[in-house]
């Protein structure tokens, strides 16, 4: 289940992500949706990641084991969803279901940072699966 914030005054659809949320998580775990602005996700991008612009997607891994809270929380800006969208010409929601699919596999404890592309397969497979433009590791690859 996905327990939406959103700080924006964006009018995306987030009906498309519970399907992906159902394939990745049991059905007693939840994650949080944090839509927010680039000023947002810069500051957080800044003072978790120590990289002062913004991003895309942050992922926030709740390491809990207190039934009932949530696996962590998936930050994505809106205003880079719009801008990637137009740029690479899908949808917006096109562009937050795969930025939310990259946030929720590192919640899961992906990183194709140090992987031997097992995210990549994983997120490859779960853009065919639910019908999807190119995923975010191949955009950034080439």
């Amino acid at each position: 289940m996905i327990e939406r914030y959103d700080e924006t005054e964006h009018s995306l659809d987030t009906t498309g992500l519970e399907p992906i949320a159902e394939a990745l998580l049991s059905p007693a775990e939840t994650v949080e949706l944090i839509l927010c602005d680039d000023a947002h996700i810069r500051e957080l991008n800044r003072i978790h990641r120590g990289i002062d612009r913004p991003t895309d997607v942050l992922s926030f891994p709740l390491h809990s084991e207190v039934p009932g809270l949530p696996l962590g929380s998936v930050v994505i800006s809106c205003d880079r969803v719009d801008a990637m969208a137009r740029e690479l010409g899908h949808s917006p929601e096109e562009e937050l279901a795969l930025l939310f699919i990259h946030g929720l596999l590192h919640l899961r404890g992906y990183d194709h940072e140090n992987d031997h592309g097992e995210m990549r397969a994983k997120e490859e497979d779960l853009i065919r699966r639910f019908n999807l433009p190119e995923s975010l590791i191949v955009r950034t690859e080439k």
